[in-house]
């Protein structure tokens, strides 16, 4: 254990906290591979037992779904981490390990790794928005929105309602939009390349199943936890950038170190939800070093104290804050439509 250390939030104690928290970084081989184990395994299980439960009852069917729901939230952080190099020491093992985990998440990994890169790298600033964001990371301020015309704001509204923004859109983008690279420049090759292999991998899967177990058994148990998973893994991503006192900032006022610390979330979850969301609750310490494995954020968190003065946001709160779309330049506050 290293020792304690205080650390102011002023400039140089940012860069200095953010060196100190290099030694975190490295990732523990065991960790990693029983957190692997234990969230693959686990969801494995969880789906046979729900093909077997069909013979009893679907309303026991899509019970069982909630936690194989859960199981695939956590296999996605672990594609999370393994798409910022932080889960295994070797590229090429966590490109390896995440291409996979993006079969299970409908996700393709490289695609969404570099398009995830950007997010890191402008999240939260009012100048960098258009920069390939989706609704979730994005916002207009308060100033912009009056100006738009009628329609213009119904349309803003309706696709950022909560039941729309939140319930509907999420399983689709995971069941049709990554099916195809149509936000993907051409010069991304790899990306693109990525979007089908994946494709192509989920399908011999899918027909495997089919084949062994039939069509519609198939459905009836994948389509209920895809859209469960979808549904919570959007929502955590909403908001960890989305709470009433975050902070947007033009760009010559931007800086990595304070928009994590102030534009990112410490989302204080139960313990069961923390586990099953990968520590991502932590989101504040991922955006000062997005190479922590997520099975050392907490720790990280209880070393340093300044990162226990960032405000928790409670689950109350964050739930709330699915109707907060847009900046008020003038007191420095997301708020919601007029």
């Amino acid at each position: 254990m290293l020792p304690r250390d205080d650390v102011s939030i002023g400039n140089d104690g940012q860069a200095l906290l953010r060196n100190r928290l290099r030694p975190y970084q490295t990732p523990i081989l065991t960790r990693s591979l029983a957190q692997l184990a234990t969230s693959v395994l686990p969801f494995i299980g969880c789906w046979a037992l729900m093909v077997l439960s069909l013979d009893i009852s679907y309303a026991v069917t899509l019970l069982l779904a909630i936690p194989a729901a859960g199981f695939l939230v956590r296999i996605f952080i672990i594609q999370h981490d393994c798409g910022h190099g932080a889960f295994f020491r070797s590229r090429r093992v966590n490109d390896a390990v995440g291409t996979l985990c993006g079969v299970m998440t409908l996700t393709p990994y490289a695609n969404w790794r570099r398009q995830h890169a950007g997010h890191h790298a402008n999240w939260n600033n009012l100048d960098r928005r258009n920069s390939g964001y989706d609704i979730y990371s994005s916002c207009l301020t308060l100033s912009e929105y009056n100006a738009l015309d009628r329609r213009e704001r119904l349309f803003h509204r309706l696709l950022r309602h909560p039941v729309m923004a939140l319930i509907l859109l999420p399983p689709l983008v995971f069941l049709m939009l990554y099916r195809f690279p149509f936000d993907t420049p051409p010069d991304w090759r790899r990306e693109r390349l990525s979007v089908h292999t994946t494709n192509l991998m989920i399908a011999v899967v899918l027909l495997a199943l089919a084949a062994w177990l039939g069509v519609g058994t198939v459905l009836l148990v994948q389509l209920p936890i895809t859209i469960l998973a979808g549904i919570a893994g959007v929502w955590l991503f909403s908001v960890q950038h989305r709470f009433e006192h975050t902070l947007w900032v033009r760009q010559e006022e931007w800086d990595p170190e304070l928009a994590a610390l102030q534009g990112s979330s410490y989302l204080r979850l139960p313990g069961i939800l923390k586990w099953f969301t990968g520590n991502i609750g932590f989101h504040h310490i991922h955006h000062l070093n997005p190479r922590i494995p997520n099975y050392r954020l907490e720790e990280c968190h209880r070393h340093f104290p300044v990162l226990q003065e960032v405000p928790a946001l409670t689950l109350g709160a964050a739930l709330a804050g699915g109707r907060l779309w847009l900046w008020d330049e003038a007191h420095g506050k997301l708020v919601p439509f007029p």
